[in-house]
């Protein structure tokens, strides 16, 4: 009797641990306010940047399964492409998501001990994270990554949460404080080469970017002039440069381009313009956009009709000049 007893444990505890296999990671979300309705999974894997979409129930819960060797991040996002949350997986590690998909910043995150610790420092510095002025959340994050070198939380927040780019000196000095053990490459690649001075400008064929209420479009640089307008919120010139891309918008196509994390403003700024707009999730790190060398926002680049970027920097009339010169 006591073997059967035995042998019925053993099956049991086999069956908890099969449903969170060691080549996946499993992520179960209840969130009301997304009933019947669709989400995207988003995050770049062992096979490339993953975009996928899963159907939720009529109470708004789904599961989902994917594959990362290394922790990766992943965004979980409303069917308009609304990032509702953000949580780092690996293979074994099982999440689960509860909240409301209407409130994105109250939603909470359990499943291991870094989306924990994670989601403790959100709720800790929850004001900040509702700022429109990012600067105390910069603060926060430095602090914590400063006392913090061995922790994974300090590269997380760093690479998903930290706006301040402008000094990429900075940048690179912080995330190098942090331990190599902290800092896997799988999160840390698009850091390669960001910032850098000197040397040739790339060439870029295409761009995979999320379109506005819609899904995740490649744009090909290759077919025309192009203009990326890159931006984050707040923007302050933001009527001036509507009226600059206007001016220009007959003789070359601009791709408008928000380049942060943050969306929960977008809709309303970019509200009137009739031109596409895109959102990069990985910001100035996205791939592709990180060969621009970006150290500030907003900024502007050009491209030939072969890809070749012919302009990267802040200046929007440098840019504008060199996109007519070329047309001509």
């Amino acid at each position: 009797m006591k073997k059967i007893e035995f042998l019925t444990l053993v099956l049991l505890v086999m069956a908890v641990f099969s449903s969170c296999r060691s080549d996946s990671f499993k992520i179960d979300a209840n969130l009301v306010n997304l009933g019947g309705a669709t989400a995207h999974i988003v995050f770049e894997g062992d096979s490339g940047v993953i975009n996928e979409i899963v159907q939720a129930d009529k109470k708004g819960r789904f599961s989902y399964e994917g594959a990362a060797t290394q922790p990766a991040l992943v965004s979980i996002c409303d069917q308009l492409g609304n990032p509702l949350i953000m949580v780092v997986a690996a293979n074994g590690d099982h999440i689960q998501v509860k909240g409301d998909a209407k409130k994105a910043i109250d939603i909470k995150v359990k499943g291991s001990r870094l989306n924990e610790d994670w989601q403790l420092f959100r709720d800790e510095h929850k004001a900040f994270y509702t700022d429109p002025n990012p600067s105390r959340l910069d603060a926060a994050i430095e602090k914590y990554v400063k006392e913090h070198p061995t922790d994974l939380l300090s590269t997380v927040l760093l690479i998903a949460d930290y706006s301040n780019y402008t000094d990429r000196d900075k940048v690179d000095q912080m995330l190098k404080s942090i331990d190599v053990k902290a800092r896997p490459e799988s999160l840390t690649h698009a850091f390669q080469g960001v910032g850098k001075k000197g040397g040739n400008l790339p060439r870029l064929m295409t761009l995979n970017l999320w379109k506005h209420g819609g899904k995740f479009e490649e744009i090909k640089l290759t077919d025309g002039i192009r203009m990326l307008s890159l931006w984050g919120q707040p923007q302050q010139d933001r009527e001036s440069l509507r009226t600059k891309i206007k001016e220009i918008s007959g003789d070359i196509r601009v791709i408008d381009i928000l380049a942060e994390s943050d969306t929960m403003r977008w809709h309303q700024t970019i509200a009137g313009e009739d031109w596409q707009h895109y959102w990069a999730p990985g910001g100035p790190l996205e791939q592709g956009i990180q060969l621009l060398g970006i150290t500030s926002l907003p900024w502007f680049a050009v491209t030939d009709s072969t890809g070749l970027v012919v302009y990267s920097g802040p200046d929007f009339d440098a840019a504008k000049k060199k996109a007519l010169d070329i047309s001509k």
